[in-house]
């Protein structure tokens, strides 16, 4: 673990920050103002949730060209470019225009640029990298992610007293240009030189072959794993744009929700923990069929239990699946496709990845609004996960 933490402690550092100023572009933050949204642009939860699968279906399509890039151009320059759009997505969100076209502007800004650029660049970057660390490195940037997911919310109920909402989108506007901009330039002093060692390295690679974006497409495993690695994002992006319905229905309170999240964060760190030694030490597609596990005892409990204990449980369940599945499925791609070609993988894997994340918001609202609760919902999340786990066995069958 030393030797780890030794070889290229800036790199980490980048990899923690840029995670964790991604999550002013993810879900959970978003939706912490889900209701104040509606409110301010008059919409439904339905229609809120369309014009938030329109943005964020939107970003994944252009995200497959754009997120490629990394493997061509300097990765300085790329995250300058992605971490200033995602402050001006965050300064669109405190303006006062009530178009609901606006909005998917907006939307389409934080998804594209925090929720797809910023992580896409942080995950492909620690996989690239640190070799066979790469699962301990993901752990380390994924960390960053979910200290986000742990702290903001907490952040957000505790200003919510003193400062309207749209000035929390302000500060967050502002915190990326004065606070993760001098990290990033710190950070990523010595690009060049580690980006050229990387390039000698990877001569020696094993699985070094250059995929292009119909390569993959054309390749019948991505097919097999990628219903696992774009479950979780499905079904949490959906629970957690719709989660202050969910906990109206349940009984449980704004307060509640923001304690959950802290729950939810420290079980993501144990995951973490856990799975980036695990994936530096087997095989990925060995231990990948365990990654849903805690989601689905999550969604159970979400079933059949309505007291705060269940609620910590069913967040603390969600964060574990979280913090496990970031290095299995970085790693695992890793594995299938190799490192010369990762950017443009993770770009396809990605914006796959965004794209079916933006239908759960409007599948979920709209069953919301045709008056389905929280257990048809639960139900279609448990069939999707069962699906996606057993897919990959079929193909190591072959």
């Amino acid at each position: 673990m030393r030797d780890f933490l030794s070889f290229d402690p800036k790199l980490l550092v980048y990899g923690f920050a840029i995670l964790f100023f991604a999550s002013f572009g993810q879900t959970f933050f978003i939706s912490i103002y889900n209701l104040e949204i509606r409110e301010f642009y008059i919409l439904t939860d339905g229609e809120f949730g369309l014009v938030y699968a329109l943005g964020t279906l939107s970003s994944s399509l252009i995200l497959v060209g754009f997120a490629k890039l990394i493997d061509y151009i300097d990765l300085r320059i790329y995250s300058l470019i992605i971490s200033v759009g995602l402050s001006l997505a965050c300064l669109g969100m405190y303006s006062s225009f009530k178009n609901p076209f606006f909005l998917f502007f907006v939307i389409f800004a934080l998804r594209f640029f925090g929720q797809g650029a910023m992580s896409h660049a942080g995950e492909t970057t620690m996989a690239r990298y640190f070799g066979d660390n790469r699962g301990k490195a993901l752990s380390v940037a994924t960390l960053g992610g979910m200290i986000g997911v742990m702290i903001l919310p907490m952040i957000v109920v505790k200003l919510a007293g003193n400062l309207e909402w749209k000035h929390i989108w302000l500060a967050g506007s502002f915190s990326i240009l004065i606070i993760f901009l001098p990290i990033l330039f710190l950070s990523l002093q010595n690009q060049s030189i580690r980006h050229s060692n990387f390039r000698e390295n990877s001569l020696n690679f094993v699985n070094n072959k250059t995929w292009r974006t119909r390569d993959v497409l054309y390749d019948k495993k991505f097919y097999y794993y990628l219903p696992i690695s774009i479950a979780a994002p499905y079904i949490s992006t959906g629970l957690t744009f719709h989660q202050i319905f969910i906990i109206n229905q349940k009984g449980w309170t704004i307060q509640m929700l923001a304690n959950g999240f802290i729950f939810l964060g420290i079980f993501s760190i144990i995951g973490i923990i856990i799975g980036g030694p695990i994936v530096d030490k087997y095989n990925t597609k060995k231990v990948i069929y365990f990654t849903l596990a805690p989601l689905f005892f999550g969604i159970l409990a979400l079933i059949f239990f309505e007291s705060y204990f269940f609620m910590m449980l069913y967040m603390s369940l969600l964060g574990l699946s979280l913090g496990i599945g970031t290095p299995f499925i970085g790693s695992l791609w890793a594995e299938l496709y190799g490192l010369e070609s990762l950017g443009s993988v993770k770009a396809l894997l990605h914006a796959l990845g965004v794209f079916f994340s933006a239908l759960s918001p409007v599948v979920f609202g709209y069953m919301i609004d045709f008056g389905m609760g929280v257990l048809s919902i639960s139900f279609m999340s448990l069939f999707i996960i069962i699906f996606s786990t057993v897919l990959p066995f079929f193909y190591n069958q072959n």
